[in-house]
C-alpha cells in the first residue's frame, strides 16, 4: 500500500514538473498551450514513421496539404535534416531535366535580384524597389493572424532578407516593428487608407508611404481563397485595436465589398494604379485570380498603349483557396489553379512586349522547393507563400483559422492561446524556412546546369502524363 502511494506521488510529481516545464518553455506552442497532453501529439508524430504499415492514411493523401509537405516545412523551420531514405514517396506531376554535367560549387553565382518599378519614363516610380530574393511572404492580415504571428513573420522576414505583404487588413505596428520590407496591400474596403466614407484617403497614403519599410503598394482585386468576394473577418476578431487600424466599428463583422467600388473596368484600374503611384512615389502592383484569358489580352494591350497606368508587377494567385475564411464553393470551384494560371499570364505578358516592364509574383500552394522552382520555370519572377510560413510558425492544419480558436496561436483571438506563440523563437523558424527553400531551389537549379535560379526557363521542367508514361514540356 505504501509502495503504491509512493508511486502515485512520484507520478503526480512528474506530471507537475512536466506541466511547469511545458508552460514555461517557448519552443513548442502546442506544449505551452496544452501542457502534458500535447506530448501525445509529438509522440504520435515521432513514432508514426515506424508504424507506416499500420496507418490507415498514407503520408500523401491529406488535404489541403499532405503530411509530407508539412513535415518538410516543420523540419526546415527547426533547422534539422530533410534528407530522405529508401526512395521518394512523392507522386510527381512534373520533374526537372537534370544536366549531364551539373554546376560545381565554384561555378555557382548568387541570385542577382530584380528591380520592380521604372526609374524614368511614363509610369515611373520615384523609388523603385530592388527585390533581392525570389521567395517571400504573401499577404495575411493582422486580425486574421494574431499579433504574435505577425510580429514573428516580420522579424523572420527581416532576418531572411525577404519582403512581407500586409494583407488587406491595413498596416499594424507589428508589421513595422519587425523591420521587414513591406508591401502595403489595398483591398476592396481600402482598410488602413480609407477616409470616414470608405474612399481612398490620399493623406493616409502619403503617411504610410513615408515609412521606409513600406517598399511597394498592391491593389488587390481578388485572392485565391475567395475570388469574386471580399475579405471576411468575424466580429469576434474585430477588437478595438483592429477596428482603429481598419477604420471600422469594433465587434462587427468586417466584410469587404466583392470589388473596388471605384474600379469597374481596365481603364479605371489603370487610373487607380497611376493615382496610387503618383501619390506614394513607390511601385504599385495588382493581385488577382485568373479567369477569362481575354481579360489578360485586353489588360496588357491597354498597359502597352497607356504605360502611365501599367502596374509594376502582377501577383497571380491560384484559385486553390488560401488562408482566409471563405465560402466553400469559391475556394473549391472558382478561379484557375496556379498550374494553369501562371503559364497563361506569363505568356500573355510576353506576347504584349511587357516582359521587362511587369514582374510576375506567383502564389497558390507553392510552399516547397519543387513548386517554387516550377513557378520560376513557368515565368514567375518571384514566389510568395502564406500557408507555408504559417506552417513555419507551427500551424498544424487544424482548419480553425476563421474561428479564433487556432490551437497554435497563429490565427487565435484568445489571449491564452496567443501567449503560447513566442515571437523570438518563431521568427528564427520563419528565417530558417525561407532560407531552406532558397537553398534547395538553388540545388535544383545547379542540377539543371544553371548557376542560379534566375536562369530557370520552361525547358528545364517536364510534365508527366500519368497513365501514359510519356513526357511533355511543362509549358505546352
Amino acid at each position: 500500500m505504501i509502495t503504491l502511494l509512493v508511486l502515485v506521488l512520484l507520478v503526480l510529481a512528474g506530471v507537475a514538473w512536466l506541466y511547469h516545464h511545458d508552460v514555461n518553455q517557448t519552443q513548442h506552442t502546442i506544449l505551452r498551450n496544452y501542457p502534458v497532453l500535447g506530448h501525445f501529439r509529438y509522440f504520435s508524430e515521432s513514432v508514426g514513421e515506424y508504424m507506416r504499415q499500420y496507418q490507415y492514411l498514407p503520408d500523401w493523401v491529406e488535404r489541403p496539404f499532405t503530411r509530407l509537405e508539412r513535415s518538410w516545412i516543420y523540419r526546415s523551420a527547426k533547422g534539422v535534416s530533410n534528407l530522405v531514405s529508401f526512395g521518394s514517396e512523392n507522386i510527381p506531376s512534373f520533374v526537372f531535366r537534370n544536366a549531364p554535367f551539373p554546376i560545381l560549387d565554384e561555378e555557382k553565382t548568387a541570385y542577382p535580384g530584380k528591380m520592380i518599378g521604372l526609374a524614368e519614363g511614363p509610369g515611373a516610380s520615384r523609388m523603385p524597389f530592388e527585390a533581392k530574393t525570389f521567395f517571400n511572404i504573401s499577404g495575411m492580415s493582422y486580425g486574421a493572424l494574431s499579433h504574435a504571428a505577425v510580429t514573428s513573420l516580420s522579424r523572420g522576414a527581416k532576418m531572411a532578407g525577404c519582403w512581407m505583404a500586409t494583407g488587406e487588413g491595413g498596416l499594424a505596428t507589428y508589421h513595422v516593428d519587425g523591420g521587414a520590407d513591406l508591401i502595403m496591400q489595398i483591398g476592396t474596403a481600402k482598410y488602413g487608407v480609407r477616409d470616414a466614407a470608405g474612399n481612398l484617403s490620399e493623406s493616409r497614403l502619403r503617411e504610410i508611404a513615408a515609412l521606409p519599410q513600406v517598399r511597394m503598394f498592391e491593389v488587390k482585386l481578388a485572392q485565391g481563397a475567395k475570388p469574386g468576394k471580399g475579405g471576411i473577418l468575424p466580429g469576434a476578431k474585430v477588437t478595438p485595436e483592429i477596428a482603429a487600424i481598419r477604420g471600422i466599428p469594433a465587434g462587427q463583422d468586417s466584410i469587404s465589398p466583392n470589388r473596388h467600388t471605384d474600379i469597374a473596368n481596365i481603364r479605371e484600374l489603370g487610373a487607380f494604379v497611376q493615382r496610387v503611384r503618383d501619390i506614394t512615389g513607390k511601385p504599385v502592383g495588382v493581385k488577382f485570380v485568373a479567369g477569362h484569358p481575354g481579360f489578360l489580352d485586353d489588360w496588357f494591350s491597354h498597359c502597352a498603349a497607356h504605360p502611365e497606368g501599367c502596374p509594376d508587377y502582377v501577383q497571380i494567385d491560384g484559385g486553390e483557396g488560401g488562408t482566409g475564411a471563405a465560402p466553400a464553393p469559391l475556394a473549391d470551384y472558382v478561379g484557375l489553379p496556379i498550374t494553369q494560371a501562371l503559364p497563361m499570364v506569363a505568356e500573355a505578358r510576353d506576347r504584349h512586349g511587357l516582359h521587362d516592364r511587369i514582374r510576375i509574383i506567383a502564389s497558390g500552394k507553392l510552399i516547397t522547393p519543387d513548386k517554387v522552382a516550377w513557378a520560376l520555370c513557368m515565368g514567375a519572377d518571384f514566389v510568395s507563400s502564406a500557408r507555408g510560413f504559417m506552417f513555419a510558425l507551427g500551424c498544424i492544419q487544424a482548419m480553425k483559422c476563421g474561428s479564433g480558436l487556432c490551437p497554435t496561436g497563429v490565427t487565435s483571438a484568445d489571449p491564452r492561446l496567443i501567449a503560447g506563440l513566442n515571437p523570438a523563437d518563431k521568427a528564427v523558424r520563419v528565417m530558417r524556412y525561407a532560407q531552406r527553400v532558397r537553398e534547395e531551389v538553388e540545388i535544383i537549379a545547379h542540377s539543371c546546369g544553371l548557376t542560379n535560379p534566375g536562369e530557370f526557363r520552361a525547358q528545364h521542367v517536364t510534365s508527366i502524363e500519368r497513365g501514359i508514361g510519356g513526357f511533355r514540356n511543362a509549358a505546352e
